[in-house]
Order: structure tokens, then sequence, then C-alpha cells
């Protein structure tokens, strides 16, 4: 990534607009009026077809009458001309544009966009959009856009795809007084994209926190890059559009571009440290409560209130987030006892009834922050007339400050007031003293939760495993050789005998598995083995071999087998008369009691490269939809992180009486399905299906890999780099 000649996008000493118009309600009209309302202290040229000064500023006819050249241009022309600006612009000592749309967002096509970047190249100089709304920076009286308001200044930065977010949002951001160091609509994104201002954010040390509004990500690993360096320096909060497939349909129509696997996103984000929220009012809510809180170690919280009701609604969405309520200690249960009326019994949530004034919400407020199994504690009050809030919250915070002054293990506080008017002076009191506060009780469940995330995001950073093998040592020979033998023959999809062999070169344990030629090949196996078998088709063009009547379980005699292979051959070319029939393979049935079906794979993503799945297994694994994605490298932290995130892991770590399965076993298959996956560039796609795994270890049953040519580094693909691998361009 480069943050060359940015400077001049953000904090150019002159700026030009191309296309100036005296009519007020026309494109360069607007730009005209935001630039000159904004109180813009240096130069300001305009440049238009009028002869007319626009108030008082003179407009020059062309380019070539001005003084100089300016450091950004602000160009509303159409598509056609704007390469030849450009060019002369970038003759002129310009070093940085923003084109924004002059009409029909077609005109922009590739071939359009390829002469402007062409043009702009030869000068170093930086472009944002086209179709864009422009570049907003309030703290420098810049506004090089077209939105309907000016913004306030402050210290969040917000950068976005959409020109309609960004009005939507500084619109709703001047209603409740929140202001900006940046706002930046990138449009097209043809030269500068997410990663370039991430660059630039992380080091802005007027920016405090980063906000995304993203429809899609171009050159994964530039951004993975620049979202991990910026996140390790202050928070970068995204809200992602299209997660549904027909919001990807939509994004598809207006971005002339296919947007990414949403499950992909979601395991990019977090391994870039980032935090993901669900809509525009999360964003900053989100803003605010990381700004107020510091990191908390995990997720058990512990709720105080003085409703019974309302404490169970907050426990309800925080079981519902996927949080946890925290076991208080027999300590702090018998010192609650003694605070809560006759006959209460102290649990979690703490109900201190509806008498609970002042006093009784300190006390209790300090056994909860003295519980060594509490991460934060929710204070939650109903309104009533027996206690006044603000003295109730003068009790909260003067007991949170005695107890936390220099001790930083102390749990986070978060808080919420119900009620309107009677809580407003409260909200305020707790906002004065930085402490976070929500209307309602999910609100601010929501938000620990969303601190809960950050944090693990945060940590997930360090873990940056480098892409060598660890624990194991592969025959990286023995697998390349079966992957370009295979590729030499013309065959993209390896043989279940093949893609056991790339397996068994990575030390991955696989089942058993013989191949046959013939029906009376595979019983002459069947009879050497002398047990119950599995019989599966072998064909480059069979891939879900069971939907085609290709595998039988549980044959019992080696004449049975010769049987069954003769009619699935019989019924495979009734099905697909073409396809090609290598054989069968002949592998002993497996039978573990209580031993589960996994699913392991691997998918290449036109974005972030190479994706590691995780979920249930089994002939039912579309139904049951149970699965996690992470991307590679991985190391055992990553792989535990990724099951974790899966129904199945919590059968794994064992239920009922049943012992847990070799969860580690289970880990290291990921870790080496991700090397295969960083050694061999010709890997596109992999799928263990089953991986059985129980107490005694993992075993793969069935396996398939489709290869690919090519020409590239392996490591040139992957999203994450370990740090001594990353390449960075010009600063």
């Amino acid at each position: 990534m480069t943050i060359r000649n940015l400077d001049y996008m953000f904090k150019p000493a002159s700026v030009a607009l191309i296309g100036a118009d005296p009519d007020p309600v026309s494109l360069g009209g607007i730009i005209g009026r935001n630039l000159l309302d904004a109180g813009f202290e240096s130069e300001i040229f305009l440049v238009g077809d009028t002869g007319d000064a626009i108030r008082n500023v003179p407009v020059f006819p062309e380019l070539s009458a001005l003084p100089k050249g300016p450091d950004l241009a602000v160009i509303s022309a159409p598509p056609d001309r704007v390469a030849n600006l450009i060019a002369r612009l970038g003759e002129m000592g310009a070093r940085a544009a923003v084109v924004i749309s002059a009409g029909d967002e077609a005109g922009y096509d590739s071939a359009v966009i390829q002469e402007m970047l062409a043009a702009a190249r030869p000068h170093t100089l930086r472009i944002i959009g086209p179709n864009c709304l422009g570049v907003m920076v309030p703290g420098s009286f810049l506004n090089a856009g077209f939105g309907h308001v000016q913004p306030l200044p402050g210290r969040l930065a917000f950068v976005t795809q959409s020109g309609s977010v960004l009005t939507s949002v500084l619109d709703w951001a001047n209603h409740r007084r929140i202001g900006f160091s940046h706002l930046i609509s990138l449009g097209d994104m043809a030269d500068v994209d997410f990663g370039d201002t991430l660059d630039y954010l992380a080091n802005d040390s007027h920016t405090r926190a980063i906000l995304l509004y993203i429809e899609r990500i171009t050159q994964g690993r530039k951004f993975m890059s620049a979202a991990r360096a910026a996140a390790r320096m202050k928070p970068v909060i995204v809200v992602k559009a299209g997660r549904c497939n027909d919001h990807r349909k939509c994004g598809a129509v207006h971005w002339s571009a296919r947007m990414g696997r949403d499950p992909v996103y979601d395991a990019a984000f977090r391994r870039a440290g980032m935090l993901r929220v669900s809509d525009m009012q999360a964003l900053f809510d989100a803003v605010d409560t990381l700004s107020l809180t510091r990191s908390v170690p995990g997720d058990r919280l512990a709720i105080l209130t003085n409703g019974g009701g309302i404490g169970m609604l907050a426990a309800d969405t925080l079981c519902q987030k996927k949080g946890r309520l925290a076991a208080l200690s027999p300590e702090t249960l018998k010192r609650l006892e003694a605070l809560l009326p006759s006959g209460g019994e102290p649990g979690n949530p703490v109900d201190i009834t509806d008498n609970g004034d002042e006093r009784r919400y300190a006390e209790a407020l300090e056994c909860l922050l003295d519980d060594k199994g509490v991460d934060a504690v929710l204070v939650l009050r109903c309104p009533n007339a027996l206690a006044p809030g603000m003295d109730v919250a003068r009790a909260v915070i003067d007991t949170y400050q005695a107890e936390s002054r220099g001790d930083s293990r102390k749990p986070t506080l978060l808080t919420c007031w119900l009620g309107e008017q009677s809580a407003v002076g409260a909200r305020q009191f707790f906002a004065d003293h930085r402490i976070p506060t929500h209307d309602t009780p999910d609100d601010a469940v929501r938000a620990f939760m969303q601190i809960v995330r950050y944090q693990h995001n945060r940590e997930m950073l360090a873990e940056t495993p480098p892409t060598v093998p660890e624990r194991f040592t592969p025959d990286t020979a023995a697998a390349r050789a079966v992957i370009l033998r295979s590729l030499k023959e013309g065959k993209h999809w390896l043989l279940e005998a093949d893609a056991k062999a790339v397996l068994s070169a990575y030390k991955i344990p696989v089942a058993e598995t013989h191949v046959a030629a013939s029906p009376k090949e595979a019983e002459a196996i069947a009879a050497k083995l002398g047990q119950t078998v599995a019989l599966k088709i072998l064909s480059p063009d069979v891939i879900h071999k069971t939907e085609v009547g290709g595998v039988c379980l549980d044959l019992e005699s080696p004449a049975l087998v010769r049987e069954t292979a003769s009619t699935m051959v019989e019924r495979l070319l009734k099905i697909l008369p073409a396809a090609r029939i290598k054989g069968f393979t002949v592998q002993p049935m497996m039978r573990r009691k209580n031993a589960h079906e996994l699913f392991v794979g691997m998918a290449d993503d036109p974005e972030f490269g190479p994706v590691i799945l995780f979920g249930h297994g089994g002939t039912a694994i579309e139904v049951i939809e149970d699965k996690a994605l992470t991307l590679p490298p991985l190391n055992m932290h990553l792989a535990r992180e990724v099951m974790a995130q899966t129904r199945v892991f919590r059968l794994l770590e064992g239920y009922r009486g049943d012992p847990p399965a070799d969860i580690d076993g289970v880990a290291l298959t990921l870790i080496k399905v991700s090397q295969l996956v960083c050694d061999m560039a010709e890997i596109a796609e992999l799928k263990i299906n089953p991986l059985l795994a129980d107490h005694q270890g993992v075993m793969v049953l069935d396996a398939r890999i489709r290869v690919v040519a090519s020409d590239r580094h392996p490591s040139d693909r992957l999203a994450v780099c370990h740090d001594s691998e990353q390449r960075t361009g010009p600063r």
C-alpha cells in the first residue's frame, strides 16, 4: 500500500474546482458553494465555462489560465474529458484529484478508468473516485464534495464507498452534534481504496477512531495489511453491506463487480482486529462505548438491578448474544445476602428490589467489583419515587471510582437508567464522568458484547504465525509430485487415492485405501482385507459420489463387493454416460462409537485468497449448516478459535458421559491443511468429509482436492502474512 501524495489530498495548500458553475443547484455550483462556505483558508481556484465571478471569486476559462498548479483538483466534468484534465494537472504540479460523477455512472467504463490512471501515473497523482461524493476535512475547513450540509469537526474518520450513505450519516451526525476528522467517499476506488485510507488515517493524530462502510474490497492482501496495522493503533469499526444473496445481486448491479461472500468478510474483519457491527446506529454507539471503557478479560457479566423483570430481560439478551452471566463466588453471595431484604436470595442478576436506595446500590456494587469471577458489571435502574435517580447515580460513580482507583483489574462498569425525563440528568452525569450509559438493557448488553468482541479480535492480531510448519515436517516434494502429475495428465480433480496421498504427505491420518481397476479386483481386495468394507466409485468426473450412488457402506462379503461394484458402474453410466471410470476404492469400514463426522475444507476467495472452513460434516452438511471460516496461516490458538465458533465444538468437548474428542488432533489437522495451502499455490479447493474425530484421534475417510496450474509464489495469494513477510509499497 502507499500513502504517497495523500497529504495533498487531505491537507492541500490550494484547491481548484474544475467545472465550476454559477447555477446553485448544479453539481459544479453545489461543490463550489461547499468549498467557499467551509472557510478554507488557502487558495481556491475556480475553472468553468462562465466568464463571470462566483461570489467575488474569479472563474478561469481553462487550466492554463491558472496562476499556478493546485495541490488538489476537484473534477466535475464528463468522463471523456477526465484523462486529459488529469494529464494537464499533473504537468502543472497537482498531486491529487477527486473525480466526482458528472452524469451517468456508465460513462466510467474500464477503458476510461485505465486511460485516467495512465494519465496520472507519470506524476504520481493520486485519485479518489470516480463516481464519488468527495472529500471533507472539517478541521482544515476543507469541503471538496457535494454534500447538503457542512460537517462538524471532530476526531472520527468515516470512509465509505456509497455517497448516499455519507450524506445520510452526515445529516444524522450533525443533528447529534457528532464531528469528524475526515469524511471520505471512495466511489469506484480506481486508485485510492480502503487500504490506502486506513494506512493514512492510522497515523493521523487528529483521528481517534476509523469508521468504515464497505460494500466490496479490492486487493484483499493490501486491505488486511492496512487494517491490521490500523487496528493496533485505534478502533476500526465496520458496517458491511450485502449479508444475504439478494443484497449481493443488488451490489453486483451497482458496482459491476462480484461481492465477496459475507462469511469470508466476517473472518477477515475478525482476523484484522476490526469490530463489525450491524448498522449505522451501532457504528456510532460502538465508538462511544470503546472510547469510555478499558478492555475486558472475558464475557462474564454481573447485572445489578432494582427490578427483577428488567434484570431477566438483560440476562436473556446476554444469552442470545452468546455472553455469560458471571457465576458469583460463595463469598460474594454471602455478602449480598446480608444486604438484601429478609427472605431475599442472591443470584445473578442481583435484584436489590424496588426498595434499593443509593446505599444498597453502592454496597452491592462494591461486592460485585470485588469478585474475581466478574469481568463487567451492568447497573440497571428502573424509575421509582423511593430513591432519586441522581442520588443513585452519584453513589454508583463514587463507589466505582473508589474501588477502581489504581486497580486496572477491577471489572468494567456499564449503566442503564430506564425512563425518559427522570433519567436524563443521570445519563448526562454518567457521560460527564466518562462512564458508558445506555437507554435500554438491550443497548447496554449489546455494548458489552461489542467490547468483548473487539477485545477478542485485537488479541487475534498477535496471532500471526509464520508460514512454516510448527509441529510437523511435511513431505512437500511428495505432495507436489502428485499434484504436478495430475495437472500433466489434464486432471483438475485429484482422484481420491491421490488426494489422500497429498494429505498423507502432510502427516494427516487417512483411512487405509486400496484402488481396484475392476469389480473382480475389488472383490479380491475385500477378500484379502477379510472384514466389512466401504466401496466408492473412482472417477474424475464425479465430485459428489453419494449423489450418484457412488458410495456403498457395510459390504460384508467379497462377492457382494463385486456385485455392488458392477451395479454401481451401470447406475453411474445411466446418469453420466460420458463419465470416465478409473475403477473403485476399497477401504475397511471404520466404526468408532461416539465418533464425530467433521468437515475441513479450503476455498479460494476472489478477494482474500485461501479460506479455511471447519464444521459439522457427513452427508447432511448442507442441511446442518454449521461451519466457521478463517484465513491461513494458522497456529493452535487460531485453529481452536475457529473450531469454537461452531455448534459441533460443544460435542467435541464431551457430553453426557461421553469422553471429549482429541481436540488438539483436530486443531493440528487444520494447521496441516493450512500449511498445505500455504505451500501449494496449485490447490484451488480442498474437501475433507468426513474427518472422523473421537478420543482416539482423527482419521480422514474421504477427501477431494482441485488443482490448477499456477506460476505464483504460494505466499503471494495469502491475505494474511507474517510480519517478516509483509511487503509494502512506497510510503
